[in-house]
Order: structure tokens, then C-alpha cells, then sequence
């Protein structure tokens, strides 16, 4: 069975096009944001990030009658019963920015001594196939614990809180590479881009 030659991504990010369409370099395939269909953002209504992820995938695919990926994503912090979670995005409220997200997590942990603020982000990324007959999913998990304080003015979200111990440094202060490499949504599209490999083999 030969590899799609046109993937639908379900996001409007440009940076997510260029990280997929890279780790995809092997195939001739080309990945376009649902963005240059004019389809909207699915309703994120499941209970998992896998289940977001699928419903993510399932709606650009039925808009554009292409095969499309999709991941969802999200920080499960321990102390605070694998909050934000699925959330995470809008964890301060409907009107929520990666600051004001970030002052909610670090109130909420303000007196949660350094050696229990243990956390993960977790990926989920999912392929499905034009016809829905084939659905594959892979997850990706990076290990860390959230600081007092924001460090580095890189990446996005609650980067500048979330310190990789093995690093010894925040996810705000790695580089693209490093952090690719370090990142659930990076071992998330690898593990998918493996499974793609050996379904169209």
C-alpha cells in the first residue's frame, strides 16, 4: 500500500507543518494545515488526550476527504492530581495566555515543597486514514518538575517553569534541536512516523 501523497495536519500552526513535514522527510508526502481548507478547530470534548487527539484527526479528515494527523497535548503535574491535563491549553479560564496559566499552576503550587512538584507533558499524536478504516496512535511523555520561578524566553506554554532534570535547564532555555529531541510531541511524531513506516511498507 503506497504512502498518501497528502496529509492534512488538524492545527493552523506553522511550526507544527515544518516539525511534521521534517520528520516526515523520508516520505514524498506533503502535510498542509486544515488552516488552507478553511476548516475551523474541532470541539475538544474527550476525557484523554488520546480521545481529543482522535476527534481532532477525524474532523479535518471528514472536511477535506484527506488521511490526516492530529496530537494533543498537555503538562499532568502529580501534585495537583494530574492537573491541568487535558486543560492544560485553557487551564486559566476561556480567555487564557501562557501567562496567565503559568501565575495558576505556580499559585497553585506555591506551597508544594521542590521534591514533590514532580511533573510530564504528554503528546499523543494519531494518524487516520481518509476512510477511517486505519487509526494509529503513539504517545511521547517528558519528565520534569516545575520551578518557582520562570527561566529562559524560549519555546511556548509553560516552558519557562518546566525544568528537565537530566538537561538541568527549563524547557524555555533549550535550543529547537535539543528540545525536539527532549519533548513528548517530538517522541510522539517519531513513534508515529514508525508506525507509517511499517503500515505502507
Amino acid at each position: 500500500m503506497p504512502m498518501p501523497e497528502k496529509i492534512v495536519l488538524a492545527t493552523g500552526n506553522p511550526g507544527k507543518v515544518r516539525e511534521i513535514q521534517s520528520i516526515l522527510g523520508d516520505f514524498d508526502v506533503e502535510v498542509v494545515p486544515q488552516s488552507e481548507f478553511g476548516v475551523s478547530d474541532a470541539d475538544e470534548t474527550g476525557a484523554s488526550f488520546v480521545e481529543n487527539a482522535l476527534i481532532k484527526a477525524r474532523h479535518a479528515s471528514m472536511m477535506t476527504g484527506l488521511p490526516a494527523i492530529a496530537d494533543d497535548s498537555g503538562l499532568v503535574v502529580d501534585a495537583l492530581d494530574g492537573r491541568p491535563g487535558v486543560h492544560s491549553a485553557r487551564y486559566s479560564g476561556a480567555d487564557a495566555t501562557d501567562e496567565s496559566n503559568i501565575d495558576k499552576l505556580l499559585r497553585a503550587l506555591q506551597n508544594v515543597p521542590g521534591e514533590k512538584r514532580t511533573a510530564a507533558f504528554q503528546c499523543c499524536a494519531v494518524f487516520v486514514s481518509a476512510d477511517d478504516t486505519t487509526s494509529l496512535v503513539a504517545e511521547g511523555h517528558w519528565a520534569g518538575r516545575i520551578l518557582e520561578r520562570r527561566r529562559g524566553t524560549g519555546g511556548f506554554g509553560y516552558d519557562p517553569v518546566f525544568f528537565d532534570p537530566e538537561c538541568g535547564r527549563t524547557a524555555a532555555e533549550l535550543g529547537p534541536e535539543l528540545k525536539n529531541a527532549r519533548s513528548h510531541r517530538g517522541k510522539a511524531l517519531a513513534a508515529l512516523v514508525d508506525m507509517l513506516r511499517q503500515h505502507y511498507a
